[in-house]
């Protein structure tokens, strides 16, 4: 690996898809330099002997108790933060990408040690792009969102979403999704890693929004990822409580109506995207 930088990955696993997860692993090509930790969540522990086939670059942890999705991720960090790992990505387990992307981000950050986190384009298997990247939520963002018809929220969208960026150039954004951050990692032991609050859902708004007050948070769309997307909050009424208690949570810790930081973070954001002139 010509990077010469020692990267870290990981992913929770929760009842996971062994097939899926296969492709997820096989995207990420673990190698002596880019190790890979599978935090498995699930009730039972996962049959997933074929997949890690005694490969020393992957390290398998059964945690026998789900604390969620961030506190998951929160034991593979500290793993790497003891092993000296420059970068660590969070990964979903259902994505799909080029092996070659993980070097490209590490030579973009190598580039500019302010930019502590890195999302790149994505896209669903028809090539459709996600709109992922984001204004810091208010509520009326979050609860239009999840609670109102489309058409309702399209104008909001448009703008919360940056949708008229057409997600074609580098942005530095306050708020990217959780289903791929590549992080580095003296911005984690600064910034802080997910806070174990959020049992799913809000966790990646909130560590992103730290990280951006610090560094840059880079949407870069010279790489892309497919994601699969399942939106499980929109058909299960468990998950969409989840999401209701982590939404309260991050309110609560952030301010609801009155955010000041929030304002002007946005207002920023807008300005730099030129938002002011369409």
């Amino acid at each position: 690996m010509h990077s010469e930088k020692m990267i870290s990955a990981s992913i929770v696993l929760y009842n996971t898809d062994p097939l899926q997860l296969q492709k997820a692993i096989a995207s990420y090509n673990p190698s002596e330099e880019k190790i890979l930790y599978l935090i498995d969540n699930s009730p039972e522990q996962t049959n997933i002997k074929h997949i890690l086939n005694d490969n020393g670059n992957i390290r398998y942890y059964y945690t026998g108790k789900n604390k969620g999705y961030g506190a998951g991720h929160n034991i593979a960090i500290r793993m790497a933060l003891n092993e000296n790992a420059q970068y660590h990505v969070v990964l979903n387990p259902d994505l799909e990408f080029e092996p070659h992307i993980i070097d490209e981000i590490v030579e973009f950050m190598e580039m500019d040690v302010s930019i502590a986190q890195v999302m790149p384009k994505v896209v669903n298997y028809k090539k459709e792009i996600q709109y992922l990247c984001k204004l810091i939520p208010t509520p009326i963002d979050l609860i239009y969102k999840r609670f109102f018809p489309g058409s309702l929220f399209k104008k909001r969208s448009f703008i919360y979403q940056l949708k008229f960026t057409s997600y074609n150039k580098q942005m530095n954004i306050p708020c990217l999704s959780g289903c791929f951050m590549f992080f580095r990692v003296s911005a984690l032991e600064t910034a802080g890693i997910f806070d174990e609050r959020f049992f799913m859902y809000a966790e990646d708004i909130d560590i992103t929004r730290r990280m951006h007050k610090l560094y840059k948070t880079i949407y870069y769309p010279k790489v892309s990822i497919i994601h699969a997307h399942a939106a499980e909050s929109y058909h299960s009424k468990k998950m969409m409580v989840m999401h209701i208690i982590s939404i309260i949570k991050y309110f609560n810790k952030w301010g609801w109506i009155f955010d000041n930081e929030r304002t002007i973070i946005n207002k920023n954001i807008l300005k730099e995207l030129d938002y002011e002139r369409l």
